[in-house]
């Protein structure tokens, strides 16, 4: 190793000095709290305009692309693979929208899609008809390293387009409105923009702002087209909520949502009035989470008021209130109600009971409904574009992580289906060449937890075989199974690809999500232990051939479990890892942290400090052998700054007693979902696979 210093950055050409691992200059910063000190050599690195530190990160670059020259062949034999699995000039299934049907495509050989509709002839066709081009991304990503869309929402007559633009990566949105018949931009530009909806009168569009320091969506603004002020409507004071805006399907009501991680308020605006009076549905309430939909004259509320796994009701828009409400689906301990989607005359019932997916059909007419069936032991499905509220159609897509996802129409009153397209894998991919099994592993407290796995036929299993698991485990978001045409090089290899639904997450509902944060986090932990340590027993893999993968909340579980059980895998890649959780939870001026209060804890109250002291990965790094590492950032994250993977690995690198690799590769025009053009992110995937593979001494 050497020593880190301004004069050794002039060597980050790919000389041999590269390939001695920088050390970042020490420089203690000493933080007290609650009768514990730590000690932070490695705090300066905050400092992102100062020219120490990209100096480091551009040294850790150099250091992981000199280590990675061998298996640069067999980086550009992946990317060539997955790259040809691709139908470059692919396309969306188009959607009906008042006069037009709107879809996506692409143009070979281009980074990203051109947003296009046609309008529906007088005979109903529209095939045949012009097509319009209403954004090109690949011209908005000219002479950019990093290009994004965000909101894109067409006014109801169809002329205005309000749409939204990231161009760093840092999740910074702009506004600008099309004029869709001349195609020419409004002199009209709105910064730090999280979501918009138009009124009916084509004229009022409502969008939310974002704060500067923190990035909470944290104020609501209504613009009249030609004005040159706009009014603001709502400021959201409490920094644990943010709000959003959107128009029901039904076309009847504007809704502005106003949530934390744990309780919800709800005002909403008739969407033909855009400049009357906002009211709240019900006030907010601690631990109450709700959300609604309307149809006719009435409301329809999700809500976890009685249960943990949320109810239906339904209120009268003239009266509202609680009193008024009237139960359509009572809450259940073993199913947990993730939303609805409303039309004229049907309710479709998203829920997910032991870990599955599944849709629920009522028709409102007869008060009758069924429940679809699905056949894989695990898959997923999606909401796809269900813009027309006059429509028995719904439109769903289904993958699993063997089956490519397709998308389907379903009559909801003949309960007939029709596939409308398979995302194309060209090649001589067949799906019946691969297993997709679940299982269930016991954590210590004797919870069972459900593992999904893919594998090609006739992979060993006599543990012999490398296994690659994945994970979030935060949020209560479920780790949903899904189909990859780029890990079918892995799989083709003969590597196993699994996923552990571990508690954090929502996978089992929200009890699950409930026993896997706050004071009981260690459960996602020792969860993710217990799965490996079952993969490793029923002979799926060995420890010497486990890799393991997590990013975001997923990298501080990767962060957590290499701390605690260090032995237990050969490779961990750890993608925008949450690995300083104390100083990030100190610091209420960084984007997140005091809404996040209610996913990790307040670290300013002793007991809940101590919750996080237990695990926080940066501060319970310690002199021991760790497995072979990748970690990977980017330089305009905004969840998770580019200064906790770069500190943890700064300070990882003085600790490890072993001679494994450690790698830090900061992504210097990206964010936290890293590049965005389709074939850079392939490139991105190409370079992990070759890394790991290189790893575990596969080299073809």
């Amino acid at each position: 190793m050497k020593l880190f210093t301004m004069a050794a950055a002039t060597l980050l050409s790919l000389s041999a000095a590269a390939l001695d691992a920088p050390v970042a200059p020490i420089q203690p910063k000493t933080l007290r709290l609650h009768g514990d000190t730590r000690v932070d050599n490695y705090f300066w690195l905050r400092e992102k305009d100062k020219p120490e530190t990209l100096a480091y990160l551009q040294a850790e670059n150099a250091h992981a692309e000199a280590l990675t020259r061998a298996s640069k062949p067999l980086e550009e034999r992946l990317f060539q693979e997955m790259k040809a699995r691709i139908k470059e000039d692919d396309s969306s299934v188009p959607y009906r929208l008042d006069g037009f049907y709107y879809y996506s495509r692409f143009e070979a050989g281009k980074q990203y899609p051109l947003l296009c509709r046609k309008p529906i002839q007088a005979d109903g066709s529209w095939q045949n008809a012009p097509e319009q081009i209403l954004l090109d991304v690949n011209s908005l990503a000219q002479g950019k390293s990093f290009m994004e869309v965000g909101e894109f929402e067409v006014s109801p007559d169809g002329q205005w387009l309000a749409f939204t633009t990231d161009s760093t990566g840092f999740r910074q949105y702009r506004l600008q409105i099309k004029d869709l018949r001349s195609g020419k931009l409004l002199p009209f530009k709105r910064e730090r923009v999280t979501s918009v909806a138009w009124a009916l009168d084509n004229r009022t569009l409502f969008y939310s702002t974002e704060d500067k320091q923190t990035k909470r969506s944290n104020q609501l603004w209504r613009h009249q087209l030609g004005d040159k002020q706009d009014q603001l409507v709502h400021e959201e004071k409490d920094e644990r909520f943010g709000l959003d805006v959107y128009l029901t399907r039904s076309n009847g009501y504007l809704i502005e949502q106003v949530s934390s991680h744990t309780s919800s308020e709800i005002r909403y605006l008739k969407a033909d009035a855009p400049k009357g009076r906002w009211r709240v549905l019900a006030k907010r309430r601690a631990n109450i989470e709700y959300n609604v939909d309307h149809r006719d004259d009435a409301f329809y509320i999700r809500i976890n008021d009685t249960g943990r796994n949320f109810r239906l009701v339904k209120a009268p828009v003239s009266q509202p209130g609680r009193e008024h409400w009237q139960e359509v689906l009572a809450e259940r301990a073993d199913v947990m109600l993730e939303g609805i989607d409303l039309f004229k005359h049907f309710l479709v019932r998203h829920e997910r009971q032991n870990g599955l997916n599944q849709l629920v059909i009522t028709d409102l007419r007869s008060d009758s409904s069924h429940a679809m069936a699905f056949d894989e032991p695990a898959y997923s499905l999606g909401v796809e574009a269900n813009a027309e509220w006059d429509s028995q159609v719904y439109r769903y897509s289904y993958e699993s992580m063997s089956t490519p996802s397709t998308v389907y129409d379903y009559d909801m009153a003949s309960r007939q289906q029709t596939l409308l397209k398979r995302r194309p894998v060209l090649g001589d991919f067949d799906p019946a060449n691969y297993v997709s099994e679940r299982i269930w592993a016991t954590a210590p407290d004797g919870v069972q937890v459900p593992i999904s796995l893919v594998y090609r036929k006739g992979t060993p299993r006599d543990g012999s075989a490398p296994l690659w698991l994945d994970a979030y485990g935060a949020y209560g978001i479920p780790s949903d199974v899904y189909f990859s045409s780029a890990r079918l090089s892995l799989l083709d290899r003969g590597i196993i690809v699994a996923e552990a639904h571990i508690r954090g997450g929502g996978d089992l509902g929200k009890a699950w999500h409930d026993a896997g944060k706050m004071a009981q986090k260690m459960n996602t932990f020792t969860d993710f232990i217990a799965c490996a340590e079952h993969l490793i027993a029923t002979q799926y893999t060995r420890a010497d051939r486990l890799v393991i993968e997590g990013g975001s909340a997923g990298g501080l579980l990767m962060g957590a479990v290499s701390n605690l059980r260090p032995d237990l895998f050969k490779v961990v890649v750890s993608h925008v890892p949450f690995v300083d959780v104390l100083s990030t939870m100190l610091d209420a001026s960084l984007p997140l942290t005091v809404g996040e209060y209610e996913e990790w804890g307040n670290p300013n109250k002793r007991s809940e400090y101590g919750w996080m002291r237990a695990y926080s990965p940066y501060d319970n790094l310690r002199a021991q052998a760790y497995p072979t590492m990748l970690v990977k950032t980017s330089l305009h994250d905004s969840q998770v700054m580019y200064w906790e993977p770069a500190k943890y690995v700064a300070k990882l690198r003085t600790l490890k007693t072993d001679s494994n690799p450690l790698l830090l590769v900061t992504n210097m025009g990206a964010g936290h979902g890293g590049a965005s053009g389709r074939f850079d992110r392939l490139q991105e995937v190409a370079f992990d696979f070759a890394f790991v593979l290189n790893q575990l001494g596969i080299t073809r």
